[in-house]
């Protein structure tokens, strides 16, 4: 008959009998014991764990303070919460260990308020909390974003002389972080007198994801300055923050870095730069570098899928799709997203139709609000505006901001000014009232001659104190961002600008250019509506781009708002004057400029 447990616990049973219970050296069976439940820890080999439990009781150690600690921090660690503190109730003797493992198996099983009450209940146990138990007691405070408590732990901490402790500090570091006090952890960071590379990237970490991007990007390089070692975590999250900022020279500079150690192939890290080169308009390095993996995992097939989709590449996304699954990889919400994106920004609306219907039957994903939204997104843009609103009032959630912004955008883009007005309704009853709500329902009104209703809208932007975000964008030379706003003549090398923006004006009404005025809806003259129309931002930097980058080099542009149509009119005649490749990511996708056409089709 087999044994029910493996052999190892075997020959650690028949070991134990040969060992007083007494017996401390690193052959005794405590010792064999605890070794064994580390590993059963790092692999969750739940059997094993018990198993080495069930023994120890047996052979008389449940009284042993050593190994119920291993045990403690088995349970926890396997997230078998309820036995971790069962025999913690039950241990007979407790020391600081013990209830910091128990307070870690908490945090660790996402149960942080558990964790929290345990501190006070350790001090008053006699247990001397040290600096682990701190710092759990802080990770505690990360999971449930509770800086109230996490201020009162840092106070404590400082108190005590542990704030300068490389893992208390790094704790700190991270609890600020998940609660959204970028400069409370750096600050800490900052007085750190020693950092590892774990808090190194927790604070490269924070600043990307709080739109500080620059920031990380130059605590990447002071790390570097002190030649410490980054990890793949490191590299992917310094990657990340050039991807959001369209930074292709410093994604490229973290790129060689990467390579130089050995990286690129490492899926967390090769994830990253198949996301960061699509933002940063190379879509065809992240092809690159995906087809460098030799087994892609899900991660990285969806972001190459996504990364078509942005770009309007819809076929090529739906395509790399196809050959995921005959590969057996099965999709996951996200990747769908993805798909759902590439057949909206393509007017793929059959292929979408069908994977929206097999999400469920197919791949056993239940859509969320995520992928009604890209439902909704493209009937809108295929003019099925009625669809549309018919699947809103259909779905089994109820809808967010993103889908009535959807909604809201395709009626402007097809002159649906009821359908708007609902959507704006809508909007503002779940109290985002977002400027572009008002401005897109303000143009539609005046589109049509309601002025009344125009100026109503406006009146209540400046009541409600709303302001419209003005539009930017920025481009890139030499590794140095530039940044323009709509209108601003005063910005850098501002004669030469106008200078070459006249120039291109002139050359494109000579191919036919005429500018778009109903873009312009105040009562001003038209001359001064064609001047408004030739100052947006994207039209500064792409002169600017024009004037300081090599001929023949690929300008690329980003925009902080939608590229309006005159421009979008514009840029590819541009392109074809100059002879010159232009992209611009604007906030909802990618248009590649040349020959005088682009990307998208005229379908966005």
């Amino acid at each position: 008959m087999r044994s029910p447990f493996p052999t190892s616990l075997l020959f650690l049973s028949v070991r134990a009998h040969c060992f007083s219970p007494h017996l401390s050296n690193r052959h005794s069976p405590l010792a064999l014991f605890a070794a064994q439940l580390q590993k059963s820890s790092v692999c969750k080999d739940v059997a094993t764990g018990t198993a080495i439990h069930a023994i120890a009781l047996k052979l008389g150690y449940g009284d042993q303070l050593f190994l119920n600690n291993h045990l403690l921090n088995f349970y926890g660690k396997c997230q078998l919460i309820q036995n971790a503190r069962q025999l913690f109730d039950e241990m007979p003797q407790r020391n600081v260990v013990s209830w910091t493992a128990l307070m870690a198996g908490y945090v660790h099983c996402g149960q942080g308020y558990e964790a929290l009450q345990l501190f006070p209940e350790a001090k008053k146990g006699g247990a001397w909390v040290n600096t682990f138990t701190f710092a759990t007691a802080i990770n505690a405070c990360s999971v449930l974003a509770d800086v109230h408590d996490g201020l009162k732990l840092h106070g404590q901490a400082e108190i005590e002389g542990y704030v300068s402790n490389l893992v208390v500090g790094s704790a700190l570091v991270d609890m600020y972080g998940k609660c959204g006090l970028v400069d409370h952890a750096r600050r800490v960071f900052d007085e750190m007198a020693v950092k590892n590379i774990v808090t190194w990237t927790s604070m490269i970490s924070i600043c990307a994801q709080n739109g500080r991007g620059p920031e990380a990007i130059q605590l990447f390089a002071a790390l570097q300055a002190r030649n410490l070692v980054p990890n793949e975590y490191t590299f992917a999250t310094v990657v990340n923050a050039c991807a959001s900022l369209g930074y292709l020279g410093a994604g490229k500079l973290s790129h060689a870095l990467i390579i130089r150690r050995y990286c690129d192939t490492n899926e967390v890290v090769s994830s990253a730069l198949v996301d960061m080169y699509p933002k940063c308009g190379c879509l065809n390095y992240a092809m690159k570098v995906f087809r460098r993996v030799a087994d892609p995992k899900l991660i990285q097939w969806t972001s190459i899928i996504m990364g078509h989709a942005q770009h309007g590449l819809g076929h090529a996304g739906l395509q790399l799709f196809d050959e995921m699954l005959a590969r057996g990889i099965q999709p996951n919400d996200v990747t769908l997203v993805g798909v759902l994106y590439a057949c909206s920004h393509s007017g793929l609306v059959n292929r979408g139709e069908e994977v929206f219907d097999s999400m469920y039957r197919v791949y056993g994903v239940i859509p969320d609000t995520k992928h009604y939204t890209c439902m909704v997104d493209m009937l809108g843009r295929a003019g099925r505006l009625d669809d549309a609103e018919d699947l809103i009032q259909t779905m089994p959630m109820a809808p967010d901001v993103l889908l009535w912004g959807a909604l809201l955008s395709a009626s402007r883009s097809h002159g649906r000014l009821e359908l708007a007005i609902k959507a704006a309704e809508n909007l503002i009853e779940l109290n985002q009232q977002l400027a572009s709500t008002y401005v897109t329902l303000s143009n539609m009104y005046a589109s049509v001659g309601r002025w009344s209703d125009a100026v109503r809208i406006r009146r209540e932007m400046k009541i409600r104190g709303i302001r419209k975000e003005p539009g930017c964008s920025w481009i890139e030379v030499k590794s140095k961002t530039y940044v323009f706003f709509a209108g601003d003549q005063s910005c850098v090398h501002e004669g030469e600008i106008i200078t070459v923006l006249q120039e291109l004006e002139k050359k494109m009404r000579e191919n036919g250019y005429v500018a778009d005025r109903s873009l312009v809806f105040h009562n001003v003259e038209e001359e001064a509506k064609e001047e408004i129309l030739g100052f947006h931002s994207e039209r500064l930097a792409l002169a600017f781009g024009l004037i300081n980058t090599a001929e023949g080099s690929v300008i690329r542009i980003l925009k902080n708002l939608r590229m309006c149509s005159d421009c979008h009119e514009a840029f590819k005649l541009i392109s074809e004057i100059v002879s010159r490749d232009i992209i611009v990511r604007d906030v909802n996708r990618f248009h590649h400029f040349g020959n005088g056409s682009c990307s998208c089709g005229d379908y966005w």
